[in-house]
């Protein structure tokens, strides 16, 4: 009789268990709601047009932001200079793209520069291929953080780095020290489950 009490007990176990961790959560099997890294933005903002958030092109010339409608945009803000925070936000982003095999077509990257100053040669060459678009910070902080205080903003600015959506919407937010890692395979969840961009 064993062997039969032995499979009865294998057959119920799976159900035993689902069941368990469906109807009692306090024993931490159920998965969470969620399973994404970066912070989800609500509502979504819709890119601002070109007179609420002008920009320019490191030569001088407007940009539209809405040109880049149809691609996942990966965005980060920072002063020229671009002191190491920034080069390690810069490098996520570049590393994030360059990792989505035959989906890097699909995306973009963008660095607003909050400044007029001069950017680094090193800074230039190992970030080509990303947009650079000088933009008023206290506009693209009124777009990209406009919860933060007049005080806080340009904090706010700097820290995060973000994505908007191939329909023009920002729609999430990484942490200031966000792991490449998990940045990485949020973009690759958002790509391969996306039938847009």
């Amino acid at each position: 009789m064993w062997p039969l009490y032995l499979i009865v007990i294998m057959c119920l176990a799976p159900v035993v268990f689902a069941l368990l961790a469906y109807y009692v959560p306090a024993l931490g099997l159920r998965p969470s709601d969620h399973n994404n890294y970066g912070a989800l933005i609500q509502p979504q903002r819709p890119i601002p047009d070109a007179a609420t958030l002008p920009l320019r092109t490191l030569d001088g010339q407007p940009f539209e932001l809405s040109s880049l409608d149809g691609k996942w945009i990966l965005v980060s803000a920072d002063s020229a200079a671009c002191p190491e925070s920034c080069v390690k936000k810069l490098f996520i982003l570049r590393n994030s793209h360059a990792s989505q095999g035959k989906n890097v077509e699909r995306l973009t990257r963008v660095w607003f520069i909050t400044d007029d100053q001069e950017i680094p040669e090193q800074v230039m060459e190992a970030y080509k291929g990303t947009h650079m678009l000088r933009a008023d910070p206290e506009k693209l902080a009124a777009f990209l953080a406009p919860q933060a205080s007049a005080a806080e903003r340009e904090a706010a600015l700097k820290a995060p780095m973000w994505i908007i959506d191939p329909l023009g919407n920002l729609m999430m937010q990484f942490p200031a020290d966000a792991d490449p890692i998990s940045v990485r395979d949020d973009i690759s969840k958002l790509i391969k489950n996306s039938r847009i961009g």
